[in-house]
């Protein structure tokens, strides 16, 4: 097995993402989430309205209205998110229009901006292929860094919905995680044209999570219209991996190979080959993650764990293209591995560092 670059400097930092509990019906749980992180909200709304401007011009005003716009389709597909969306504008004291941008980022800004397309690498392991027969799901989570500042570790309680535990930015209702039937969700940007309005991208991984298995969770995701691309990788309590590449349009399955699966921010399948639109750039750059993951994932077949799986993704072999992004590896770019997330979902684990991961220490998470 190759060396695994990157962990002399690991845990410099004992820095870790705030935990909190929310419970109750959907509207309550958003207050509860608006109330607690009413700070962390402010920020996030600052920075994305601010970045929104630099980038594309567009007033304030502007980018609410087109915010509120995908509003019907998030009520006619999954009323709860939008409960807990009202929720959050209260207990935040902010309008339902800001509320809404926070899950907009990307939909909002359209054209994307290059550097944009440039985030996360994820990973499943089916249990044959694991050390202990545990699955494992996960990602390096890259965003602009001032994510690292803002996101928490969330347990979620509903009262007629599954548990859940996410990693999510203040204020956004959707991210990434686990639930308690045994199912994780993770995802990738992935960019295609196309885009139009619809059920916003970043509440895919969360409407999946509301299933007990991977087949049920694509079906769910299929059966929305989509607003505009993403990318989900899943492991369910059963051992079943697969990854959903998908346009506003059209979808593709990937499953594992010998146990095994990698995704990063280009189209594999060769039915969505045509849809890619990202620059050649940053195609090079996720071909290359990919490459990475995959090879010290199919080289440590069999003794993966979750321990091995931080020494993964701490890996900066391939710099400036490395796993574990940190500032400066891009120039120009602000983009920087913010967070990183190793789940257990049969067993209803996750560790999660603060990024850049080798620079901060795992901190494991469960669902009570």
């Amino acid at each position: 097995m190759d060396a695994i670059d990157g962990t002399t400097s690991r845990a410099q930092s004992g820095r870790v993402f705030p935990k909190h509990r929310f419970a109750g019906s959907h509207l309550e749980i958003g207050e509860q989430f608006g109330e607690a992180c009413r700070d962390l909200i402010a920020s996030h709304l600052d920075k994305a309205l601010g970045r929104l401007s630099e980038r594309s011009a567009m007033s304030r005003e502007d980018a609410l209205e087109k915010a509120l716009a995908y509003r019907p389709w998030i009520q006619r597909y999954a009323a709860f998110f939008d409960d807990e969306i009202q929720g959050v504008a209260r207990g935040a004291r902010i309008s339902l229009g800001e509320a809404c941008l926070l899950q907009l980022r990307a939909e909002v800004a359209t054209p994307v901006a290059p550097d944009d397309a440039a985030e996360c690498t994820t990973f499943a392991v089916q249990p044959e292929a694991t050390a202990n027969g545990i699955g494992l799901v996960g990602q390096n989570a890259d965003l602009p860094a001032f994510y690292g500042e803002i996101a928490i570790v969330a347990e979620i309680v509903p009262d007629n919905a599954p548990r859940l535990l996410m990693l999510m930015p203040a204020g956004q209702v959707s991210y990434i995680g686990i639930n308690d039937r045994g199912l994780g969700v993770f995802a990738n940007f992935v960019t295609c044209d196309g885009w139009r309005l619809g059920f916003p991208r970043y509440l895919f991984s969360r409407l999946a999570l509301t299933r007990d298995t991977v087949d049920d969770a694509i079906t769910a995701v299929r059966g929305v219209r989509r607003a505009s691309s993403r990318n989900l990788i899943m492991l369910d309590a059963h051992g079943i991996a697969a990854d959903l590449e998908t346009t506003p349009t059209s979808d593709a399955r990937l499953d594992p190979t010998d146990g095994i699966l990698t995704h990063a921010n280009h189209y594999v399948s060769p039915s969505l080959l045509a849809e890619e639109r990202s620059p050649e750039e940053s195609v090079a750059n996720s071909r290359a993650r990919q490459d990475r993951m995959s090879s010290l994932l199919a080289e440590r077949r069999g003794h993966l764990d979750a321990g091995m799986m931080e020494e993964v993704l701490r890996d900066r072999a391939c710099y400036p293209d490395a796993l574990c992004r940190m500032p400066g590896d891009a120039p120009g770019s602000d983009i920087i591995t913010f967070a990183s997330v190793i789940a257990e979902p049969s067993e209803g684990r996750m560790r999660v560092a603060v990024g850049p991961p080798n620079q901060h220490p795992y901190v494991e998470h469960r669902l009570d």
